[in-house]
Order: C-alpha cells, then sequence, then structure tokens
C-alpha cells in the first residue's frame, strides 16, 4: 500500500474557518491536495509542494495535527485504496497562476457547510475529523496570523 501526503488548506475571519478543495484531474471530483513524497522530502516539504501544485496556495502547515485516512483513488480502471497523512494548512498567499492551474478547479467552503461540497464517504470522513479539531486548530490559526502580521508591521 502505497502511503501519501496531503494538506486541508483552510483559511479564518474570527472564529470561522473556510476550506479549500481542488477537483480531481480524470473525474472533476471535489477533493484535497495529496501526493506522493519525492526522494528525501519531509513531509512538510511534500505537503507545501503538493498544496502549490495542485491548488495554487501557500501558507503555514500546521504540522501538530496530522489526520491520517484511508482515501480512494481512481488508477483509470478501479479504485484503490491509499493511506494519506493531511496536515491543516493555514493559507496565506493564494496565486491565479499554479502548475496545474489547467487541470483543476478551486472552491472554498464555510467549514460547516464543506460536507455539501463532496459527496465522497472518504472526504467526509476527513472533513468531520478536521471539524472535531477545529477548536485547536483556530487557536493556533490565529496565533500564526498574529505572528506574521507582527512581521509585516515590523517590515513597513
Amino acid at each position: 500500500m502505497n502511503h501519501k501526503i496531503g494538506v486541508i488548506p483552510f483559511d479564518i475571519s474570527g472564529d470561522r474557518m473556510a476550506v479549500m478543495f481542488v477537483t480531481s484531474q480524470k473525474r472533476g471530483r471535489w477533493i484535497l491536495p495529496k501526493g506522493d513524497l519525492k526522494i528525501n522530502e519531509t513531509h512538510k516539504q511534500g505537503c507545501k509542494r503538493e498544496a502549490f501544485e495542485e491548488a495554487g496556495v501557500r501558507g503555514k502547515l500546521l504540522t501538530d495535527f496530522p489526520m491520517t485516512m484511508v482515501i480512494g483513488k481512481s488508477n483509470g480502471h478501479k479504485v484503490e485504496n491509499v493511506i494519506v497523512t493531511y496536515y491543516p494548512l493555514l493559507v496565506t498567499t493564494q496565486t491565479d497562476k499554479w502548475p496545474e492551474d489547467a487541470k483543476r478547479e478551486r472552491h472554498w467552503s464555510l467549514l460547516d457547510k464543506a460536507h455539501k461540497v463532496t459527496e465522497r464517504a472518504d472526504y467526509l470522513q476527513l472533513i468531520k475529523q478536521f471539524d472535531a479539531i477545529a477548536p485547536w486548530i483556530l487557536e493556533t490559526a490565529k496565533h500564526k496570523k498574529a505572528k506574521l502580521q507582527a512581521k509585516l508591521t515590523q517590515a513597513l
């Protein structure tokens, strides 16, 4: 069984959270960015690379909140199960151009509505797990955003 890494791109506004989905390349279903690690690549490096390649986003990876799930992946003929460790990614930059922009669409959804975006049981389970730990993710994200804002203020 192949172990992949992935991200749950999200942003916050006050106490509200939104999650970004991307379309799969073959079937156009709403999924979350994931992929294989390259040789000598850490989870953090791989996650950041996949987030940019598939969704055109950069941000702060919250490594304290890994979620490992079994996700179905179509190989063209059948769906095979793969193990994916997802990490929340607090989006700090969203670009208009990215490596897979011709192959994928993006969609932001408020966390409490995210279950309406994807109909797949595996992603619904992942979103449910993310939602269950959302208070801790939100607290961490607020702290990281405050640090980023302080750095920007100092730079001016």
